[in-house]
């Protein structure tokens, strides 16, 4: 009943408009008759007075009736008069007339606007309760939709979308922009390329998206339709989602505020096949990009960039990691290692989170030959328990090697030795020299250990000055390997080469990553270090490998600055 009250409403108002109009042009008709009559009258009036007069007066004398009386000039001024009069009163039925079909206009147009508010109304009252809460802030209906829109095709696409797993990405991107008018006609096409390294995909598309609004207000088009098939754009731009990254809000905010300068502007979200023509200018300015990096590096030397030091090396001196994917120069790969190696640790593959060790093949073609031995002195004690860690007592030979290697030399056919020495007399694999394996020094013979012991406290002639150096410094020794080891910097809880874990304070031992005992886990003293301290320690550390010597056995182990001083 509302829409046939509003359609009845709607032809009555037009009805009254027509018979105004009609009105109207009855009254411009009658108006310029009056026009015409008194411009004709005074034309007669002026042209010739005294022959008027005599003409008037010879008719008079000749005709045989009582002649009417001659005008005078007065007459002549009150008939201008009275004709000037009805000019005037014409004039305003004129513009009576034309106030009266203003306002018919204006009451048709409201009329209009109502019945449009009435059929909105509806269509809005038919609207579920969900998708009123999700978007009912965002609809809307134009009053007059057969007016033309241009719509914004826009797409950021960048290379790794492109180009195949297997390829070296050159890393650029593009923004391309149609603007198309109401027949589909392109009236503007951008193709614009852009660094890949500003932003993802959610970027990428903002800034196509920027590009386009600002080249259709430069054409002065004010009545726009944004066409896009990426939903989350879409319900940033309705207001539906809020983008949590101050750079992605901040380029949203630039968006909303250029949007707000066209007369009428409209989100429209669509499927992928209706963005093919803008896809396709993409893909073909992407690819054009590819074509152009290719030429130049194939006019050039080729070269790769070394993810550590980030500098461009010809690919003739960079490393793969064995089995992974992984690559960095030789420069990179020979300091990594080398650190590792003085620290008494395997070396790793460099990348984070990577665990793949470095075989002693495959650094071949980077460790120098003094570094090389190191490595396979490393892998060797690696493959050792601490327990079973043997070094040989002669200063001459050191050599490693595990309980289960050293020769018995009661086993051999030999009557050099008694029944009784069959419990501690090892001999050395490498040397051959025999030694003490409970003393960890050369044979004593015809003495027991604890003789030994008691007249020899300190086996070792620089075991005296460590003992009384770590007393004095405060260091600990690790009860599984017996390494000594030092805190220079760092917290207080303590990971040995061996891997055994305990308080550098009290000497109890972590479990689980958790301490055994109620100690302070850190002293600022040993967290904040001034400049001068850590030039020392780094000093200390970055050695040179010719100056490196095999006797020595110092490590360098995470979790703060640890030294282990070797102690066999």
């Amino acid at each position: 009943m509302a829409g046939d009250d509003d359609l009845a409403a709607l032809h009555e108002q037009a009805a009254l408009a027509s018979s105004a109009a009609v009105s109207a042009s009855d009254l411009d008709f009658a108006f310029q008759l009056q026009v015409a009559e008194a411009i004709q009258a005074s034309l007669r009036a002026n042209s010739n007075p005294s022959s008027s007069s005599s003409a008037a007066a010879a008719a008079a004398a000749s005709s045989p009736f009582q002649s009417a009386p001659v005008l005078e000039s007065s007459d002549v001024a009150y008939a201008l008069a009275v004709h000037a009069a009805d000019l005037a009163r014409a004039e305003e039925d004129r513009l009576d007339a034309q106030r009266l079909r203003e306002a018919h206009a204006q009451a048709a147009a409201t009329v209009r606007i109502a019945a449009h508010d009435a059929a909105f109304a509806r269509e809005l009252a038919s609207i579920p309760e969900d998708q009123w809460a999700r978007d009912g802030d965002n609809i809307e209906r134009p009053l007059d939709p057969t007016k033309p829109l241009f719509r914004v095709f826009f797409k950021g696409l960048s290379s790794k979308g492109v180009v195949g797993p297997r390829d070296r990405d050159p890393g650029v991107a593009v923004l391309a922009v149609a603007v198309c008018d109401h027949q589909g006609n392109v009236v503007l096409r951008i193709q614009k390329p852009v660094e890949a390294s500003v932003g993802g995909h959610m970027t990428l598309e903002v800034m196509a998206l920027t590009e386009g609004l600002e080249a259709a207000l430069g054409l002065g088009i004010q009545s726009i339709k944004i066409v896009t098939d990426y939903r989350v754009l879409y319900n940033h731009l309705l207001g539906i989602w809020r983008p949590t990254q101050k750079k992605l809000a901040a380029m949203i905010d630039q968006v909303l505020s250029v949007r707000k300068k066209f007369k009428q502007c409209e989100v429209l979200f669509v499927e992928r096949r209706q963005l093919e023509y803008v896809m396709k200018l993409a893909r073909e300015s992407v690819e054009s990009q590819l074509a152009k990096a290719i030429t130049v590096h194939t006019g050039m030397e080729m070269r790769e960039n070394c993810a550590i030091c980030l500098e461009d090396t010809d690919v003739s001196k960079i490393h793969a990691v064995e089995g992974r994917a992984h690559r960095f120069c030789f420069s990179c790969m020979k300091e990594h290692v080398k650190v590792k190696l003085l620290h008494g640790m395997l070396p790793a593959c460099p990348q984070d989170g990577c665990t793949k060790q470095l075989t002693v093949e495959g650094s071949k073609v980077f460790l120098s030959p003094r570094l090389l031995g190191i490595m396979v002195q490393r892998i060797r004690e690696a493959q050792i328990p601490p327990t079973q860690k043997i070094y040989c007592p002669y200063l001459k030979c050191s050599a490693l090697m595990s309980l289960s290697e050293v020769i018995q030399p009661m086993q051999e056919s030999c009557s050099k030795y008694t029944v009784a020495d069959s419990a501690t007399l090892r001999k050395c694999v490498k040397c051959r020299g025999s030694f003490c394996i409970s003393c960890r020094v050369p044979w004593h013979d015809r003495m027991t250990c604890q003789d030994y012991k008691m007249m020899h406290p300190h086996a070792h002639s620089g075991d005296a000055k460590l003992e009384n150096l770590a007393e004095r410094r405060l260091w600990r020794k690790c009860v599984k390997c017996q390494h000594m080891i030092e805190l220079a910097e760092g917290c207080y809880h303590m990971t040995c080469v061996c891997g055994y874990e305990f308080c550098y304070t009290c000497g109890k031992e972590w479990k689980d990553k958790k301490p055994t005992c109620s100690c302070p886990l850190w002293d600022e003293r040993n967290i904040i270090r001034n400049d001068i301290r850590a030039n020392v320690v780094r000093e200390n550390i970055q050695e040179d490998e010719d100056e490196y010597d095999d006797d020595e056995d110092d490590y360098y182990v995470q979790e703060g600055v640890h030294y282990n001083q070797g102690f066999r």
